[in-house]
């Protein structure tokens, strides 16, 4: 496997983004080693919160919510999937798997050791996150899911069906732009440029441009039984879950619903609709942190 990485650089002066990049090491099946970049800030002790971006962006997308969680005391970590943000990202889109992209997070979730933890997940995210909760619930205490979901070949909605189309479709992928459109305020061209900062040419965007195609949303699509066994354990999932899907994003509308039926942590608990477009990280900030917060703080 190929693997490219974004000079450092690119990183350099990025608006609102003091924090110091720190990095683990993840191995593909076939021995290729990568570098995995995440964020980790807040105190050591403090209750741990999983924050899991997806598709195009990075862990740039959570920085006023890292600093929201570090101000009521907790431990804000932001990992960079493969092939986004300070990552590395291997050179072919044939490289880019769900299946993979499980086994490279699972790697880094177990190296850190990390417990307790509090999730909170969108995109991508939440597909590969949820996997996560499946695999190593024990090491869960309680789940955000905002704008994703963990598909089993029943279908999508038309507002994926429309970004399938235009993500493989368009022959230069505007990065800074999707997150842009894809939020209800205007970035700054300062946050643009964060956005699109990992991605110096086309040839990084390998991931960008697969990882729409591998939603599985025919029964035909790869990790369909997987995500079916995953289900079955959410589906004895007890510790809390809460859902905070925004009013206007037309890819997971409707999303919350399954979440909300078959997960016996969701029951009673303070399921919101928030603000915002698909990246409502950008529009829902202080919402969010105050979302999280109050589910640690209830489980005392």
């Amino acid at each position: 496997m190929r693997v490219l990485r974004t000079p450092d650089a690119r990183f350099d002066d990025l608006v609102d983004w003091p924090y110091a990049p720190r990095y683990a090491q993840v191995t593909d099946a076939d021995g290729t080693t990568m570098r995995l970049h995440y964020v980790d800030e807040g105190p050591r002790d403090g209750a741990v919160v999983l924050l899991m971006h997806g598709e195009p962006s990075w862990a740039y997308l959570y920085r006023h919510i890292i600093e929201g969680l570090v101000a009521r005391g907790h431990r804000a970590i932001a990992p960079d999937l493969i092939g986004f943000g300070r990552s590395d990202k291997p050179a072919s889109r044939t490289d880019y798997t769900y299946a993979r992209h499980v086994d490279w997070m699972s790697q880094w979730l177990t190296s850190l050791d990390l417990t307790d933890v509090t999730l909170f997940c969108q995109d991508w995210g939440g597909l590969i996150g949820l996997r996560l909760v499946a695999a190593y619930p024990e090491r869960f205490a309680g789940v955000v899911v905002a704008n994703t979901g963990m598909p089993v070949g029943a279908g999508m909605t038309e507002g994926f069906k429309a970004w399938l189309e235009f993500s493989q479709g368009i022959p230069q992928m505007p990065i800074g732009a999707l997150l842009n459109g894809g939020s209800v305020r205007n970035l700054s061209g300062d946050e643009i440029a964060a956005y699109d900062a990992p991605f110096p040419d086309e040839s990084y965007k390998e991931g960008a441009r697969q990882f729409p195609t591998l939603v599985p949303v025919t029964p035909e699509h790869a990790q369909v039984a997987e995500n079916k066994a995953a289900w079955d354990v959410l589906a004895r999932f007890e510790k809390p879950l809460i859902t905070a899907f925004s009013d206007g994003d037309a890819v997971s509308r409707g999303g919350e619903a399954p979440f909300q039926a078959r997960v016996p942590g969701a029951k009673g608990q303070p399921h919101v609709t928030l603000k915002g477009g698909h990246f409502l990280q950008e529009d829902s900030g202080p919402e969010i942190v105050d979302l999280i917060d109050g589910m640690i703080r209830r489980r005392g």
